[in-house]
Order: structure tokens, then C-alpha cells, then sequence
């Protein structure tokens, strides 16, 4: 007898179908996010054996041991969160009030709206050359800006220990103000205009109405975006590398610069890969508090 020959169903084809075309993006995934992640693991756990970048030998947690007694490896967690609270408190603060100014009406208000997104669809190397610029003594734009309220053009932003990390964070505020704003101004509009009616029926203030009613209501964006926010400014690197390399005298050494540093300038992969997976414990156990405080909030 012959065998008869299968054929797919509709919804066997469509499964193949979608196979086809995600599997692709698996595979970028593995190779550039799943591979490097268990294989830093490995490395972790090796120590340089030769000359060689690929000569390692096993030695356990040395790496680890090595790690927690460097006094420049605390230094640079201690520099990270001198830029990472200044900087996530700016981004929630200065965002959700850009989101309640534009979503008023005012004047060209899609236009508005769009100049400040700008900075978050341009390339961190692109915006760090033009502050770089803006911020040069004497020439640059910013100086001779504050020159105007009798402040000295002539101050060096990025050499100066005292203003290199304040320069810093400026160029992360202004980077990423604008994904906030988006954010919160989607859930701004989410907010029905009936309960802001009421509330002013009832004799209720401005500020009233602002911490009653819409910064509960932003509780679940702002849980989120404060979660986003320490862990982009934890994994900070790009603006660090291009304005100040991480000095002067590592007033600036970021933790994903250290570890940059010590892959790719010392050629220590094993030592390196050691103090990310302490930046990833760090991030997680930090995450982790955040969530478990905001279970315990009401959820609007």
C-alpha cells in the first residue's frame, strides 16, 4: 500500500512560518546576549596561564577574593552611584515634569514634544563629541552660556575633579530626559480628566490634585522607569569613555569602565569577567529591594 503523504495544516504552516522569520533574532540573541553571558561565567572562574589571551588555567573564586580586596574596584562602585542617584532622581523629577508641561496645550505642541525626544534616538558617541564641544573653556557653548550670569567662561568641565562627574551627568540627564517624558506622558493620558473635575468641585489645589490624584496614579510608571533608570545609569560607559576616560584621577571611573579597562588595557578577561558578574549581583539585589518595597504600595 502506499503511504499516504502528509500534509500541514493551516496553523502547522503559520507555526513554521513564524519560526522562520523570529528565528534570526534567536539567533542574534544567542550568540551576542545567551554565549557571552555563560562564557564570561566560565572565565570568571579561570586566571591568565601565558602571554596569551587564551591561555587560561582554573583557580576557582580568586578572581572573586581579587576583586573584593581592590581598593580601585570599590572606587569605581562608589563613582557609579555618585552618578547613578543624582542622575535617576533627575530623570523621574525633570521627566514627569516635561510630560505635564506638554501635555498641556500650548503652542506647536507636537513640535515641542519631538525636540526633546531628539537626544534619545541620537547616538551617545555623537551627543558625548558635541557636550564635549559645548563644554570646552572660553569656546565652548555652555560656558560662554553661564558667562551671561557673570559665572567665568574659562572653566575646564572635564578636567576639573570637582565638575568632571557634575559634566557627567548632565549628558546622561539630557540624553535620556525625553524617553521619560514619553513615558510618563502616556500615563498621564491615561489619567481620566473626570477625577481632576471632581477634585476641583470639592475646592482641591493644584499641588492637591498633583499628589493626590496623579502621582498616585504614576505609581506603577514610575516603579518602572525607576527600575529602567538605576540600571541603565549602573552600565554607564559610552559618555565616560568619549568625555573624560574616566578621570582625572578617577573621579569618573564608572564600574563598566573599570572592567573595560581592565579587559581591553590590562588583557585580564578572567578578572574582568569576575567583576561583572559582581555588577550583575549588585544590579539584580538592588532591583530586587526596589520591587519588594513597591509590593508592599497599593497598585492603581
Amino acid at each position: 500500500m502506499k503511504k499516504q503523504k502528509r500534509t500541514l495544516t493551516i496553523r502547522q504552516r503559520d507555526n513554521l512560518w513564524g519560526f522562520a522569520f523570529i528565528f534570526p533574532c534567536i539567533l542574534i540573541f544567542a550568540v551576542f546576549t545567551i554565549y557571552p553571558f555563560f562564557y564570561s561565567a566560565y572565565l570568571s572562574l579561570q586566571e591568565k596561564a601565558g602571554v596569551s589571551m587564551t591561555d587560561f588555567a582554573f583557580a576557582g573564586f580568586k578572581q572573586f577574593s581579587k576583586a573584593f580586596a581592590s581598593k580601585e574596584m570599590w572606587n569605581s562602585f562608589r563613582v557609579t552611584a555618585v552618578y547613578t542617584f543624582p542622575t535617576v532622581t533627575l530623570h523621574l523629577t525633570i521627566g514627569l515634569g516635561l510630560a505635564i508641561l506638554v501635555n498641556k496645550s500650548i503652542h506647536f505642541r507636537p513640535l515641542v514634544r519631538a525636540m526633546y525626544f531628539v537626544p534619545v534616538i541620537l547616538s551617545t558617541v555623537v551627543v558625548s563629541m558635541v557636550w564635549r564641544f559645548m563644554l570646552s573653556p572660553n569656546v565652548g557653548l555652555f560656558n560662554r552660556l553661564i558667562a551671561r550670569f557673570g559665572l567665568s567662561p574659562d572653566i575646564a568641565w572635564l578636567k576639573s575633579p570637582k565638575l568632571a562627574m557634575a559634566a557627567i551627568i548632565i549628558v546622561g540627564v539630557w540624553k535620556w530626559i525625553g524617553y521619560f517624558m514619553v513615558l510618563y506622558l502616556a500615563a498621564l493620558q491615561d489619567i481620566p480628566v473626570t477625577l481632576y473635575e471632581a477634585a476641583e468641585i470639592d475646592g482641591a489645589s493644584g499641588l492637591q490634585k498633583f499628589f493626590r490624584i496623579t502621582v498616585p496614579l504614576l505609581s506603577n510608571t514610575t516603579q518602572f522607569l525607576l527600575i529602567i533608570s538605576i540600571i541603565n545609569t549602573f552600565q554607564v560607559f559610552d559618555q565616560v569613555y568619549m568625555l573624560t576616560a574616566g578621570g582625572p584621577i578617577k573621579k569618573t571611573d564608572v564600574i563598566v569602565y573599570y572592567i573595560y579597562r581592565q579587559a581591553f588595557k590590562n588583557y585580564d578577561m578572567p578578572y574582568a569577567s569576575a567583576v561583572s558578574w559582581l555588577l550583575f549581583a549588585v544590579i539584580f539585589v538592588l532591583t530586587a529591594i526596589q520591587m519588594r518595597i513597591s509590593k508592599n504600595k497599593e497598585i492603581y
